[in-house]
């Protein structure tokens, strides 16, 4: 008895110390988790710039000298992208403006209905001339999404006519009119609404803008066609991506949380997808099978629903025969004359 409880009494002190060693050891994680997340031992250094040794090179870095200098962002929160798009998607919702546009339908040859909003200028422009920015979202955005209408405000209040193009299939009240969706790389609803734009206002001149997805669309539009790049003041391209074959590998990886987003994109096509699986995979459609469907519910990522589903809207043999064939990278060398800005 007496050793029982001469051992109950020796054990019993160390306890609490393990349970704080073990605190500590927590803590001591989730500090170290949050100073990666939030990147805050990361140095502070100026833009990697990457440009030609032309004329209109050296007058862009001259006369936008902030491209040069080193970028100090706001403390804690500045040095993560990660907390910065979960800080404006909540936040911006609050102070998300409204700008009132009208919404434009036009006729495809295969059947299809492409729509953009239209939004006139609030103010004068200040180069006296009509401008018009013709604009293409990301994946499987429209004009009705948050950064859109902020950057469509702004542009309105500083005297621009803005054009946003809505992802055929991705506004969720407008009713697929064939069975086909917008692809990494198709530019016929993007023709269409510029080709709309320059009937509708023969003086006017374009901004060319494209974000994400939309920016490898409209700078694989300007080099498919030299006439497509007549009357285009400049093309602003914001974080898009060249060369879908040579981002594959990148998308898959777990640094920097790409494989996570990359699951969240594919969560979202594969929700866009399926409210329009009437159409899609219908009796009309002739391109999807029930094997298809079934693929999709269990994909993860966006490479197994573009192998599944998104290449066969245009009739291509592989994944890799699309991405070549989407991918503004085999096109942008076509542009000219164009004074082409690109934001990473």
């Amino acid at each position: 008895m007496n050793t029982h409880e001469s051992e109950v009494y020796t054990v019993a002190p160390e306890m609490p110390a393990m349970f704080d060693g073990m605190k500590l050891a927590a803590v001591a994680t989730v500090l170290y988790v949050i100073v990666r997340c939030l990147n805050l031992k990361s140095p502070t250094a100026p833009p990697d710039l990457t440009y030609q040794d032309t004329t209109l090179s050296h007058f862009l870095l001259k006369s936008c000298p902030i491209l040069t200098k080193e970028y100090i962002p706001p403390l804690l929160w500045g040095k993560s992208g990660h907390l910065q798009t979960a800080l404006y998607g909540k936040l911006g919702r609050v102070s998300s403006p409204h700008p009132f546009g009208l919404r434009k339908y036009l006729p495809m040859q295969d059947g299809a209905t492409a729509t953009f909003d239209l939004f006139e200028p609030l103010a004068d422009n200040q180069s006296g001339e009509d401008v018009t920015m013709v604009i293409c979202p990301g994946i499987g955005n429209h004009s009705e999404k948050h950064y859109i209408r902020t950057f469509v405000d702004h542009s309105q209040k500083q005297g621009y006519r803005c054009a946003v193009l809505n992802h055929l299939g991705a506004l969720p009240n407008i009713e697929l009119t064939s069975p086909r969706m917008f692809t990494y790389g198709c530019t016929w609803e993007f023709a269409a609404m510029v080709g709309f734009i320059k009937k509708t206002y023969p003086q006017t001149k374009l901004i060319v803008v494209g974000f994400s997805l939309g920016g490898n669309i409209v700078c694989k539009f300007l080099g498919e066609n030299r006439t497509n790049q007549e009357r285009v003041l400049c093309c602003v391209s914001v974080c898009q991506g060249y060369s879908a074959l040579r981002a594959q590998e990148t998308f898959l990886q777990w640094d920097q949380c790409r494989r996570f987003y990359n699951f969240l994109m594919a969560d979202n096509m594969k929700k866009i997808i399926l409210s329009h699986r009437g159409v899609l995979f219908g009796v009309g459609s002739t391109k999807m099978v029930d094997a298809d469907l079934s693929r999709l519910y269990t994909a993860t990522s966006l490479m197994q629903i573009d192998d599944n589903i998104m290449r066969k809207f245009h009739g291509h043999n592989s994944l890799k025969e699309y991405y070549e064939k989407e991918s503004c990278v085999h096109y942008i060398h076509n542009v000219s004359k164009i004074r082409l800005l690109f934001s990473e």
